[in-house]
């Protein structure tokens, strides 16, 4: 039996989509948690934590925590609800499953879920596991970094960056499409650390913002245009000699046809390409290829557009020319997932699947798979994710929810957007109450989240959900009936990693953290997972899936039908959609904003702080101008993942954003969108 500190100072784990995975010390008064910081301990997080999670205790004891499981009553998007028990929820769940399962198979059921909590047990654990033994259609977990993960994959085999914490021996960071400041704060404390001892920090960009400001020089590109600067920087490396020919000859394979391809970027096409001066450029150059060690920090946001995974495979093979893998501090990261690999086959067993070949549905198109796909979806269950806030085209999406048909069941804390269209909406735990597996996909310390408080209510966490129903569908108790300890043990299990052979679950459960890899670095001293076992400036991988072999540019392919490129990422006290309901937070952000260049504005007759009407194809969303230069000419950018407000008239930016793919691993295009300004008339206003 758990026993719970009731007063006190304990440890925890930040369980967010975020690559810092801090250490935390949770505060507990009366059974409460009243204070949230960082564990001075732990050796990245060094007792820093953002604003963000410092407001937790506020979301854990949040007013509207859902307590108790609801069945709707009233009509979709009404949010009518009555209380239920958790064995109503159950059985009327289990009879829906198992009658579709009979009407039309058990591929007419679509789990929906992401990363809004990274835990292991509770993110990929039992429920990838549950829906493989239902045999529920697959689902395609894209949206946020697997373009770029892929293109980066093409080139080092996997997710492999240095290890952040050399990061502090830098010379020339290039903070690359990423606001770090708001993103990644323990990166920016590292590059700090590094620039008392003479370190230079770059950032490139296509907004001026946070990151731009902390950084020493800011570099302002157009979007989509980022494997342009890439290829032009090689040629002026390979020009003026800046290579390695030692490295290159023992560490890569492919430099000549890469040599060949770049040719063609001289610094005038490149600066055509991406709107920075040639002087700029050459610049740019020269500082990386005259400073070691130098790093490339990768960020997600370049990724999000149709030709995203190129620009990350391109980028990736810059520290390969000058030989930074060499070096302690040097070389790039787009991730460092890789070194942290549990054993996901054990735990989420596709090989439970009945029809290994069931369909697959690709999140960034839940709107097209709700409205159009044959045969349909009859049910949708979502826990982890809120699709009618973060899928692309939103009017589709919300469309394909309001079918009569679908019946859909959401896991969450909060009565979020998407509950709006829920037929049965279950209580989620909040970290602090579940045990789980942690790892960070930027750091190398795997980590332990100990539950510190009983679960509010009546709520259950995905593992505790997704077993039950198992059980209850009359599967295996051998596969299902497990306790959260024997998942951790399974999950760290791991023969085909080494880099995990220290790591147990008895050891995590005394030290709290333990680093992965024990000082083993990638590529210099091991054999990457390549299929050359070199960094591939050539890929025959690519040449077999029908793409360019070696780095290249190409345009985006949003048709040119509206004037503005738009790019929506995220703000400082959000994370996604997560915390967009807590006020304190809201009322730092203040509003959904719009930044416009002020050439831009006076052309259409715009004023600061002006409301106005962004629209295109899909849909239209009204947001507040804020008018200089933090972009370029011709480029709108809005950041933060609002909740709807009729009131406030606020709706999803994710009503312009195209369901179209990425260049490569099924990514999400969210930036390669294009839209309208418009005015809005006064009569609205």
């Amino acid at each position: 039996m758990t026993t719970y500190t009731h007063n006190g100072v304990v440890r925890s784990v930040c369980p967010f989509d975020c690559p810092d995975t801090c250490g935390l010390h949770v505060t507990i008064q009366d059974g409460r948690v009243t204070g949230v910081t960082g564990d001075p301990d732990h050796p990245v997080t060094r007792g820093a934590i953002c604003n963000k999670v410092r407001q937790l205790p506020d979301r854990v004891h949040h007013p509207d925590r859902l307590l108790y499981p609801m069945r709707r009553t009233g009509p979709k998007g009404s949010l009518q609800f009555e209380r239920i028990s958790w064995e109503d929820a159950y059985e009327e769940i289990t009879r829906r499953m198992k009658s579709i399962m009979n009407e039309s198979g058990a591929e007419a059921i679509l789990p929906y879920s992401f990363y809004g909590n990274m835990g292991v047990l509770n993110a990929e654990g039992m429920d990838r596991r549950f829906f493989h033994r239902l045999g529920a259609s697959k689902l395609d977990r894209t949206i946020c970094n697997a373009a770029g993960s892929k293109g980066y994959s093409y080139t080092m085999g996997g997710s492999i960056g240095i290890d952040p914490e050399e990061t502090v021996h830098t010379k020339l960071f290039l903070i690359w499409g990423a606001n770090l400041v708001s993103t990644n704060m323990h990166q920016t404390m590292l590059a700090t650390e590094a620039r008392k001892q003479g370190a230079r920090i770059i950032h490139i960009d296509v907004h001026r913002n946070r990151t731009s400001s902390w950084a020493d020089e800011f570099i302002h590109l157009r979007p989509g245009s980022d494997g342009a600067l890439a290829l032009g920087l090689m040629h002026i490396l390979i020009r003026d000699g800046h290579v390695k020919d030692e490295f290159i000859r023992d560490h890569t394979v492919g430099y000549d046809e890469l040599r060949s391809e770049a040719a063609k970027y001289s610094p005038a096409v490149v600066s055509e390409l991406t709107g920075i001066p040639v002087e700029k450029i050459e610049e740019l150059a020269h500082a990386y290829g005259t400073t070691t060690p130098s790093f490339i920090r990768i960020g997600n946001g370049l990724q999000h557009h149709d030709n995203g995974g190129m620009i990350v495979r391109t980028i990736a093979c810059l520290p390969a020319l000058t030989g930074q893998w060499a070096e302690i501090g040097g070389g790039a990261m787009k991730g460092n997932s890789w070194y942290a690999r549990f054993n996901n086959a054990a735990i989420e067993r596709e090989d439970l699947l009945p029809d290994p070949n069931v369909r697959t549905v690709n999140m960034n198109q839940l709107g097209d798979a709700l409205t159009s796909l044959e045969p349909a979806i009859r049910m949708l269950f979502v826990y982890n994710s809120n699709p009618a806030i973060v899928a692309p085209d939103q009017q589709k999406v919300r469309d394909g929810f309001m079918r009569d048909d679908l019946f859909t069941v959401t896991h969450d804390l909060f009565l979020t957007d998407t509950c709006k269209y829920a037929d049965i909406v279950l209580p989620a735990t909040a970290h602090l109450e579940n045990l789980d597996l942690y790892s960070s996909y930027w750091h190398h310390y795997i980590q332990i989240g100990k539950p510190i408080m009983p679960p509010a209510g009546e709520s259950k966490s995905n593992f505790t959900l997704f077993k039950e129903l198992a059980l209850r569908m009359g599967f295996e108790p051998e596969l299902f009936d497990l306790t959260e300890e024997d998942m951790i043990r399974i999950a760290l299990d791991s023969d085909h990693n080494p880099l995990l052979k220290h790591v147990t679950f008895d050891s995590l459960m005394e030290n709290d953290w333990i680093k992965a890899g024990d000082g083993t670095r990638y590529p210099k001293t091991n054999r990457l997972p390549t299929p050359s076992g070199r960094i591939e400036l050539y890929s025959e991988s690519m040449s077999g899936a029908g793409l360019p072999p070696v780095a290249t540019y190409t345009p985006l392919a949003e048709p040119e039908t509206y004037p503005f490129l738009l790019t929506s990422g995220p703000n400082h006290s959000y994370i996604n959609s997560t915390f967009a309901n807590q006020a304190k937070l809201q009322k730092l952000e203040k509003r959904p904003t719009l930044h416009m260049h002020a050439d831009d504005a006076s052309r259409l007759q715009l004023i600061d702080g002006e409301r106005v009407l962004l629209r295109n194809d899909r849909g239209e969303v009204r947001l507040t101008l804020k008018i200089g230069t933090d972009v370029l000419p011709g480029v709108l950018v809005t950041q933060g993942l609002w909740w709807d407000d009729e009131a406030e008239g606020r709706s999803a930016v994710n009503s312009l954003t195209p369901q179209r793919l990425a260049d490569m691993g099924g990514g999400a295009t969210f930036f390669s969108n294009r839209v309208e300004v418009v005015k809005i008339p006064v009569i609205e206003l």
